[in-house]
């Protein structure tokens, strides 16, 4: 037995069954866009901790500055002292994503906690309860981000979930375009969402809107653009809060700090996590500030959101973003793997459909070219075929049947390349 498999072997008798292994992969320690493992195999990392290293792994500037800080202040709470890094970081992330004339930022410990916060923020800035989530969304997996959560394998047996949830259809073109054009179909869910407030929850009981630009364990379907402007346009109607979940989609991911910047459209609350800290347990939520004002004290908050290491991970992790123009080297790449996504496609009919934004990119496999029939059982072959090969990626979507590409934007061209083949001769050699 080697050294990852007496790992692995350990993993079973100690840690429980239901924490997920995306890849049968271990790691001993990584950098830029390389994990070394237990045997020392250096593996190509295509999933980036699940989009957590956009500036690769253990960036030296991030590095130093977690060292530097752990030697002066690791902790004493934003709530009983007040440190300055905090405060760094809040006008950082507000100068870099505006909501509005005036931006103010709460920090937290992950995606998950960000909206739960959200949530809270929403609902006592509106005085309403109801709050509108979507078909294949992934929030999370706390009891309020698990509700709003689709994908019922993360569920079992959890519930009861938090009530005054609402979940409606997706605007998913691959599936239910029928021919129409993406305008044509935003118009159509958008009428439908009109109805929705007439057969489900009346729109003056509705407190926010929450979705992902581009949805990530849902299998990265991009939300087409006329229905984003248009759900802002509904939002505004009604007094209703939109809140965008950009928890895998910042922070150079889509090619622009956010995702939303897309579209031309500024939600009022937004959600933060995984790159904005290259791996230190850092989130955020940031909204206009008179929303963000509009809780009672003691209502949001926490014992370790806005760590004085973290908020120095996250700062040197955005000052050296900007250094190495990470939105660009997110298009770039972007442009690689969906060019090589196209080719494949052409090449094999088990490859349904090739969507994403930016480097957020990802190919969907099917049988007989249907959409309704996935192959989540070639999905797993692939992944276990690449990992033999050294080449880390994981999964997406609600049936486990799409690739998604999460490398480090940092990533080498040529190491790109070489991941992209494997993925191909992967797919050559095992789909019939």
């Amino acid at each position: 037995m080697n050294r990852s498999e007496e790992i692995l072997e350990r993993r079973k008798q100690f840690v429980p069954n239901a924490i997920g292994i995306f890849n049968p992969s271990t790691a001993v320690s990584a950098n830029g866009s390389i994990i070394t493992d237990a045997n020392g195999n250096e593996m190509i990392d295509f999933a980036g901790g699940i989009g957590v290293v956009n500036a690769g792994h253990c960036p030296k500037p991030v590095v130093d500055a977690i060292a530097k800080q752990a030697a002066t202040l690791i902790h004493c709470s934003f709530n009983v002292a007040t440190y300055d890094l905090y405060m760094q970081l809040a006008e950082k992330l507000a100068t870099l994503l505006p909501h509005g004339e005036h931006t103010k930022v709460m920090l937290t410990n992950s995606g998950a906690e960000s909206i739960e916060n959200a949530i809270k923020i929403a609902r006592q800035a509106t005085g309403r309860q109801a709050i509108i989530c979507y078909d294949s969304a992934f929030h999370g997996r706390t009891m309020m981000a698990m509700t709003l959560t689709s994908k019922v394998g993360y569920k079992m047996g959890c519930g009861p979930f938090a009530p005054e949830v609402y979940r409606i259809p997706f605007p998913d073109h691959y599936r239910y375009g029928n021919g129409l054009n993406l305008d044509e179909f935003s118009d159509i869910h958008l009428r439908e969402l009109e109805d929705f407030f007439h057969t489900n929850v009346p729109a003056e009981q509705v407190a926010a809107i929450i979705m992902e630009p581009v949805q990530g364990e849902g299998g990265f379907n991009v939300i087409p653009k006329k229905y984003l402007q248009g759900l802002r346009e509904v939002c505004d109607k009604y007094g209703i809060l939109l809140i965008l979940d950009e928890v895998q989609s910042g922070f150079g991911r889509t090619g622009k700090w956010a995702a939303y910047q897309h579209y031309d459209v500024t939600p009022d609350i937004s959600t933060w996590a995984k790159s904005m800290g290259s791996g230190m347990p850092i989130g955020a939520v940031i909204g206009k500030a008179h929303i963000m004002d509009s809780c009672k004290p003691s209502t949001i908050g926490g014992t370790y959101p806005g760590n004085p290491v973290c908020c120095a991970a996250s700062l040197a992790t955005i000052n050296y973003m900007e250094e190495i123009n990470i939105n660009k080297l997110g298009e770039q790449v972007g442009i690689t793997v969906r060019e090589r996504f196209n080719k494949m496609k052409n090449k094999f009919s088990c490859i349904g459909d090739v969507r994403g934004l930016g480097a957020m990119m990802a190919f969907e496999l099917v049988k007989n070219k249907d959409p309704f029939q996935p192959d989540a059982d070639l999905c797993k072959k692939i992944i276990g075929y690449c990992a033999e090969k050294g080449l880390i990626v994981i999964n997406a979507g609600v049936n486990g049947n799409v690739i998604r590409i999460l490398s480090p934007l940092v990533i080498e061209e040529e190491l790109l390349k070489k991941g992209l083949d494997i993925i191909e001769n992967g797919i050559e050699k095992l789909a019939n």
